[in-house]
């Protein structure tokens, strides 16, 4: 069975310097509408988003969507997943991103539930471009 490729977008605009700058983030569905990030947001205590932010709700949803169709596969329904991911930032680089579970699953035995959350750790999606190759076409106009 194949499936069709599925494809989302997101944008964003920065401008001035990279301390005293500021850029705006919007994507497709236009659930982000030119959300505000800077220096301040990524580095202190700003208003506004960051992508470290950003990845660390993608993974935590991600990786709840992921284990819930693990349950789903293995005949369990989850009564709730709590999934909360802390993305680290460290010397320039995302060094780590941790998540933290709590699940109510009628009927699943220990064992068999951190099987699932393990599996889900290592295949959900955004665990996969965590480690992915990063592939970039650049234009410049003067």
């Amino acid at each position: 069975m194949t499936t069709s490729a599925i494809k989302r977008t997101a944008a964003a605009r920065w401008q001035g310097r990279g301390t005293d700058g500021a850029g705006q983030l919007t994507t497709g569905s236009t659930i982000l509408q030119g959300a505000r990030y800077s220096y301040l947001t990524r580095f202190e205590e700003g208003i506004g988003t960051n992508p470290e932010e950003l990845i660390a709700a993608a993974h935590a949803g991600c990786f709840a969507m992921k284990l819930a169709f693990n349950l789903q596969a293995a005949g369990f329904a989850a009564d709730y997943i709590d999934a909360r991911c802390e993305v680290v930032l460290q010397d320039g680089c995302i060094s780590a991103s941790h998540l933290t579970i709590s699940a109510g699953v009628p009927g699943l035995n220990l064992a068999r539930f951190q099987e699932m959350v393990d599996d889900a750790r290592q295949n959900c999606p955004v665990s996969q471009v965590l480690r992915a190759d990063i592939h970039c076409t650049a234009h410049l106009t003067q």
